[in-house]
């Protein structure tokens, strides 16, 4: 993958800093915050950190690549781009630029149902893209997105079921953060819907109070209809326990993506990386396991690849690129994730992604 020129950033981690400068400091909060205490925010970068890969040497790396199947459909890389909600706060072109550089990438992107783009107009990028469905407390509504992003022709669906309402995020609290007028819900059909983030709340959180208002609690019963309903393969998003996993696939998902929500839901929780590999033990070959949460550096992709995940969900770092410098700076940092990826895959042996599953880890200190 050829590199795009822009800012002057060596590794992904470097676009955090240019990110930053280049955003108000009320949306740098809403993007990089965590809920409560931020301790689970901090656990998941401690975990990844935590593992060490045990490289193999003398194999045959003539043949190796980083593609890899998802639903289907080619990819790069082990990785997709996660769904991540009101994309043109960092940047005015927002999830188009992002779903384009996804694009040349050569991995799918994520559809958020708080979309500031229209998900037609995503889709009509022409990528690889997948719909990510927040349970609304408007049933109707929720099958309208579902049978829009089908229409659309998105190639999967992600039901995130770990947010029956927002956690305090403390961050947005103390800066009452509202989403700016320019700026709205965009796949929502009902003006008070899509304009509700606006709407500034005193002493608290207006995107907090309009998905209390908007969104609901997930259940197995709903996870059996919306298998029935949906033809496309079905991702759960959100899930820790090894059980529910297992039972989400029993109930006919294709996937799940072990996630703590980035730290942005139950404070305190388990680090991802900590989660994924009894996940994988119980999901076995049934189905995918994906992965989010701290994910910054292709050699993260291998430690997730190692852990147990098929493929990680970039989240932040998608967002430090386009706010660093629009479509170039995506561009960036999804090539500097695959030359991360592929150096780490063969500098451990490992002629392919597969091949990454079968190396030994060691945790502790490094």
């Amino acid at each position: 993958m050829q590199m795009a020129p822009g800012p002057d950033a060596h590794s992904v981690v470097e676009f955090e800093r240019i990110a930053r400068a280049r955003v108000p400091g009320e949306v740098w909060d809403f993007v990089a915050g965590g809920s409560g205490a931020e301790t689970t925010l901090a656990a998941n970068r401690a975990a990844l950190d935590r593992v060490a890969l045990v490289p193999r040497a003398m194999g045959d790396l003539s043949g190796r690549h980083t593609g890899t199947d998802l639903f289907g459909v080619r990819a790069a890389m082990p990785a997709a781009i996660a769904p991540i909600a009101y994309q043109r706060l960092v940047h005015p072109d927002g999830e188009l630029a992002l779903a384009r550089a996804a694009k040349r990438a050569g991995i799918p992107f994520t559809i958020s149902t708080m979309s500031s783009t229209p998900l037609e107009q995503i889709a009509e990028v022409g990528g690889s893209t997948w719909f990510q469905l927040y349970p609304l407390r408007d049933r109707e509504q929720s099958r309208n997105l579902v049978r829009r992003a089908e229409d659309a022709g998105c190639a999967a669906l992600m039901v995130t079921v770990d947010v029956p309402w927002m956690a305090r995020r403390l961050r947005d609290v103390r800066n009452e953060f509202t989403v700016p007028a320019h700026i709205s819900a965009a796949n929502f059909t009902d003006s008070s819907a899509a304009t509700g983030a606006r709407q500034a709340v005193v002493g608290d959180s207006a995107v907090a109070a309009h998905t209390a208002a908007t969104f609901a609690a997930f259940t197995w019963t709903d996870l059996t209809e919306l298998r029935r309903a949906v033809s496309i393969p079905l991702i759960v998003k959100g899930v820790l326990d090894p059980r529910d996993a297992a039972q989400a696939i029993s109930l006919g998902a294709d996937a799940v993506v072990v996630s703590n929500h980035g730290g942005r839901q139950l404070d305190g929780a388990i680090a991802s990386a900590d989660a994924v590999t009894a996940v994988r033990e119980a999901v076995g070959d049934r189905g995918a396991v994906l992965f989010d949460s701290g994910i910054r550096s292709g050699l993260d992709i291998m430690r997730a690849l190692t852990l147990g995940a098929d493929a990680v969900l970039i989240g932040r770092p998608a967002l430090w690129g386009l706010a660093a410098d629009g479509e170039t700076g995506a561009d960036r940092v999804l090539g500097l994730f695959h030359q991360e990826f592929a150096e780490a895959l063969g500098l451990a042996g490992c002629p392919d992604p597969a091949a990454a599953r079968t190396l030994t880890i060691w945790r502790g200190s490094v």
